[in-house]
């Protein structure tokens, strides 16, 4: 069996115990999936380059604190995510959560942010598409988007990451969670969506009403 084939345990018990071969592979294993991340919190390639090489020696310096609760991933991913939050503290470009009025601020009642899919970031095929997307909703809404459907952070994680209720996190990824499928699907053409030269056909699907 080579380095490449062994488990994430198996390569985290072996890097702890000073194995660089398998420190690597478990840093290469998951490069990608933390970039995505850094890039996609801290919206710029530059910012995300330096924090996903931040979130790899911080991943390097804590790997003796990993307990095993999650799996190695999801710890990575949130080492990734809090990275890139502080890549923007740094550049005192941190989201003003506050700045955009929520329903449920205004009338008390949380809107449900499951009612769309819970993977709405994974589960597109088109990640170029979804990157477009991303960038062009405001920070108020994309990070919680992230934290929640890239970083696997919950609710009150992130509540507490971004210091506001727990109710407004929901809220703000319910309407990001819609924003974003609204805009992947005016990059989609609907083979069935009515031309001007056939207007008998059924009306488009309109996307899951959360509201």
């Amino acid at each position: 069996m080579t380095v490449f084939e062994r488990s994430d345990d198996e390569l985290v018990s072996a890097a702890r115990q000073g194995d660089a071969a398998a420190m690597d592979a478990l840093l290469r294993r998951h490069y990608d999936r933390v970039h995505a991340v850094c890039r996609r919190i801290a919206g710029s390639t530059r910012d995300a380059d330096d924090a996903a090489q931040e979130a790899m020696i911080r991943i390097v310096r804590n790997l003796d604190k990993f307990d095993g609760r999650s799996a190695f991933g999801t710890w990575a991913y949130r080492i990734a995510t809090n990275t890139s939050l502080d890549e923007l503290r740094k550049r005192k470009r941190r989201p003003q959560l506050h700045s955009v009025p929520d329903d449920d601020e205004q009338h008390g009642t949380p809107e449900q942010a499951d009612e769309l899919s819970h993977r709405v970031v994974e589960s597109v095929a088109d990640r170029l598409a979804i990157d477009d997307a991303l960038a062009e909703l405001p920070d108020d809404f994309r990070i919680p988007v992230v934290m929640r459907d890239v970083g696997d952070l919950d609710y009150a994680e992130i509540a507490d990451e971004l210091g506001v209720p727990v109710g407004t996190v929901k809220s703000r990824i319910a309407r990001g969670r819609k924003m974003l499928v609204e805009r992947l699907g005016n990059r989609t053409p609907d083979p069935e969506r009515p031309t001007p030269e056939r207007r008998d056909g059924p009306p488009p699907p309109r996307p899951p009403d959360t509201t």
